[in-house]
């Protein structure tokens, strides 16, 4: 049963009942470091689409996912629950994507089931890397890939300016573009070709709610643009700077395209839109840069899983703030659920946020936030966050005055540590054996 759902005003007044259960887009870029785009401080290049999400909503400084990876952060994304609770702990790339064993297991249900069951119209657009068929998970509609990445162009990559690292894998194989469960080819550039398929899915399915999850695989490797799109960079230094900044843009166009397509079919005050990265950026890899934070893609310092976060929805919640608060992909599915007036499953990691998005702007009530990936572990609590990565003793790191981890306090604040790792124990002790290793 649908529960009536308000949001309060600076002054104290109600904003009335959206007139229809509101729509929810999510936007997951690959790979994209915390130090880029315009909104984070970025300059040398512009992303104006992406930006517009931020000025037009809430910017969340600290914003996390769960895991350092593609493969377990995207499960937690989709279930609102710590992967780590059901054994889908590490990544999955190359052949393993073929093995039925491996995936996100069939007792978890989606982002796209709990729509879905709500009478919802349900689609994913770009890539899945959960296992399985994501039609087979809550979605009604499916154009993109099943696998970990793919190209951009299909080979020889005519009109494409292309830099591959050495050993290459061959995302494509046995990993074909589909549409529905068809085997498609797919002629134009497939950020492009995304963001256009997202923009017939709000055109197709506008007059009922929906949820739509945009899952680019840029800027993810390979590196691969377009040459009209890389003359437009031609000031930056370096072909890998320049690829990584067209990638980019063509991302930030599609994502200009999606937001167009929201207002043109009056849908921006019914449509609760989330942007964020599936974990941090590989900087030697791509160059996408996690600055000021320490680390990257692959590891529980801040610069592997504190990513770009921001969300808008006109008219519903402020526009413009900047938070500092604490937040989680976990958090997305309660939030959207809780503004659709739907029932939240008591099983859920993440927290609603609609209070803290609202123009009151009340406090996020989480206590602390937890990963593990292999032997690496890690917990934060309020401005505090103890870290073992690799072999390394655990380490503890005050984030408010030290976000970029460079001073370790274990020593100097041993209870703070003591404290930390005894919750980090406790919650370890409640989550599963990994599924594959």
């Amino acid at each position: 049963m649908l529960r009536r759902n308000f949001l309060a005003t600076s002054t104290g007044a109600l904003l009335a009942q959206p007139r229809r259960k509101p729509n929810f887009v999510v936007i997951l870029a690959d790979d994209l470091g915390y130090g880029e785009l315009g909104f984070q401080g970025r300059s040398d290049f512009a992303t104006p689409h992406l930006d517009s999400i931020a000025n037009s909503g809430v910017r969340f400084t600290n914003g996390y996912v769960s895991a350092p990876f593609c493969c377990p952060s995207r499960a937690g994304l989709m279930t609102g629950r710590y992967q780590t609770r059901f054994g889908h702990e590490m990544n999955v790339v190359g052949k393993r994507n073929l093995d039925p064993n491996i995936g996100l297991p069939s007792t978890e249900r989606t982002m796209a089931n709990h729509f879905q069951e709500a009478g919802y119209r349900t689609g994913l657009i770009g890539k899945w890397h959960l296992g399985g068929h994501p039609m087979n998970r809550g979605f009604d509609e499916f154009y993109g890939f099943l696998h970990e990445g793919h190209f951009y162009y299909p080979p020889p990559y005519r009109g494409a300016v292309t830099r591959l690292r050495e050993n290459e894998p061959p995302y494509d194989d046995d990993n074909p573009l589909m549409r529905g469960r068809n085997v498609v080819e797919e002629k134009s550039y497939l950020t492009d070709a995304l963001g256009r398929e997202a923009s017939s899915f709000i055109e197709r399915n506008g007059e009922k709610p929906f949820f739509l999850y945009l899952a680019f695989n840029a800027i993810h490797s390979p590196m691969q643009a377009p040459v009209a799109l890389m003359n437009e960079f031609e000031g930056l230094r370096g072909e890998q700077r320049r690829l990584f900044a067209a990638m980019t843009r063509s991302m930030d166009n599609a994502t200009g395209r999606v937001l167009e397509t929201l207002r043109t079919r009056g849908l921006e005050q019914d449509t609760l839109v989330f942007f964020l990265s599936d974990n941090g950026g590989p900087t030697a890899e791509l160059t996408s840069s996690n600055a000021p934070l320490r680390g990257g893609k692959g590891q529980l310092y801040e610069g592997g899983i504190r990513v770009p976060f921001a969300c808008q929805w006109k008219g519903r919640i402020a526009a413009g703030r900047v938070s500092h608060e604490t937040v989680s992909a976990l958090d997305l599915l309660p939030t959207a659920m809780s503004a659709a007036g739907l029932t939240l499953p008591t099983n859920f990691d993440g927290v609603n946020l609609m209070p803290h998005l609202g123009y009151s702007a009340k406090p996020v009530e989480r206590k602390s936030l937890f990963w593990r990936y292999g032997q690496n572990l890690a917990m934060r609590k309020g401005q505090w966050k103890v870290v073992k990565q690799r072999s390394n003793d655990f380490q503890l790191f005050d984030l408010a005055s030290d976000p970029a981890e460079t001073t370790d306090l274990a020593v100097l604040r041993a209870d703070m540590k003591k404290q930390l790792l005894a919750e980090l124990e406790a919650t370890n002790r409640e989550m599963a054996a990994p599924l594959w290793v």
